[in-house]
């Protein structure tokens, strides 16, 4: 379904949207989200939150409140941590209870100590992140090969449930298969479909332990990249557009935007082995 959508132009001179649907193959109503809903006021301050956070993702509630107040928003810290929760984000630093498992997931064990990651495909990683729009927010998925710091696939929801994860997940199997998937401990990842799935295609699964303050940073980086250079510039009016102005930016990404910890090559072209 991603890649038919992929082959939809909101913006094609001739053609409708409605037609292109058609023409693919695409349920429009597959096409067409909505984003979620929040009041004006509560949109202002997850935006606000979102753009602090990527600034200082050590900040909790706690201080995301102080430095709300401090600019002028008269809110409460726990209206602050309602909408911290309903973006999924929370400090990065040790500490108890830091995501969101289902109580009865098998525990899966962290296997990245000390590993050296040395080639495309040998880890892959997930995670979702809070995509602020005008008038609502929608959620992002992304499958990433650490090595090659490569987007194998993505998926835009308006709910944080499971079923885009896995989509993403189908998609990225789509073009090759891991020998190590590492997610966190979110429900998304934790649920027996999503880990079945892994299993039945021979995946090593690794899980981001309770406390490990940096097994997340390098996707945390991932995703403040995409917000500074894509997602508050073009402050996107509807989910057609994100989808576009998302696709166009990941295709940059990986074929265009140089990367320091690459030497300065593109990430599709490590993953491909086209880089020494």
């Amino acid at each position: 379904m991603e890649f038919k959508r992929t082959m939809i132009d909101p913006g094609h001179p001739r053609l409708s949207l409605s037609r292109q649907c058609g023409l693919v193959g695409l349920n429009r109503s597959s096409y067409y989200y909505e984003p979620a809903e929040e009041s004006e006021e509560n949109l202002l301050y997850m935006r606000l939150i979102d753009e602090q956070y990527m600034r200082t993702p050590f900040y909790g509630s706690r201080n995301m409140t102080t430095w709300l107040r401090e600019n002028g928003h008269e809110v409460n810290r726990k209206r602050v941590q309602r909408l911290m929760r309903l973006m999924g984000i929370e400090a990065i630093y040790p500490k108890p209870k830091t995501s969101e498992a289902a109580k009865d997931h098998k525990k899966y064990p962290y296997l990245l100590r000390d590993v050296k990651i040395i080639r495309p495909n040998q880890v892959w990683s997930t995670d979702i992140t809070y995509i602020p729009m005008p008038r609502g927010f929608m959620y992002l998925v992304a499958v990433i090969d650490w090595y090659s710091r490569y987007v194998l696939s993505w998926e835009l929801s308006n709910t944080m449930d499971s079923g885009f994860c896995l989509k993403a997940l189908e998609s990225a199997l789509t073009v090759a298969t891991p020998e190590i998937f590492n997610t966190d401990q979110g429900v998304q990842f934790t649920c027996t479909a999503y880990t079945g799935r892994l299993e039945r295609q021979g995946i090593q699964i690794s899980m981001d332990g309770k406390g490990r303050a940096l097994d997340n940073v390098f996707i945390e980086r991932f995703w403040r990249s995409l917000k500074y250079e894509e997602i508050y510039l073009w402050n996107h009016e509807t989910v057609p557009e994100l989808m576009s102005g998302i696709q166009r930016y990941f295709r940059f990404y990986n074929e265009q935007r140089p990367h320091q910890s690459l030497g300065n090559a593109k990430p599709k072209f490590v993953y491909e082995g086209l880089v020494a």
